[in-house]
């Protein structure tokens, strides 16, 4: 069976919050998935997996938070081609790059060569209980995804 990664990185727990929702709609669907802060393992760990989720919060005006950064420059040293992959994270609407880091990180996805989501999932803050099942949503559609990854 496919297991598949949902990797964060958070700092009040907002995108913590959205990866623990993915998550439960990945294992909703029949499938594992692993949950783990990117601070606790090397990227390189993204290809033992089928596929992989990404989360991280957007600091300042569209910036990769602090904690994120070597998680991402780590990321060049990987070759992605033939790995699915997805971003989500959480943003701040009153700055004018809401959720710039959730970009930045897809367009470094694909530099690498990962076939990554056109869908994106970005919250404002944490996600209010409307958006609490948006988020189990993205998770399954991800697993389940087939010819719509581009």
């Amino acid at each position: 069976m496919a297991k598949w990664l949902v990797a964060y990185a958070s700092m009040t727990g907002n995108t913590e919050e959205i990866a623990e929702l993915i998550v439960e709609g990945i294992t909703a669907s029949g499938y594992e998935a692993d949950l783990k802060s990117v601070t606790d393992f090397n990227a390189a760990e993204v290809l033992n997996y089928e596929g992989f989720m990404i989360g991280v919060y957007t600091w300042g005006d569209g910036e990769l938070p602090d904690e994120f950064l070597d998680f991402y420059e780590e990321l060049d040293e990987l070759d992605l081609h033939g790995k699915r992959a997805a971003v989500f994270g959480s943003g701040d609407t009153s700055y004018e790059q809401f959720c710039g880091a959730v970009d930045l990180t897809a367009e470094k996805l694909k530099e690498r060569g990962a076939e990554v989501s056109p869908e994106m999932l970005k919250i404002e803050y944490s996600p209010l209980e409307q958006e609490k099942e948006s988020c189990r949503d993205f998770g399954r559609r991800f697993v389940t995804a087939g010819a719509e990854i581009s």
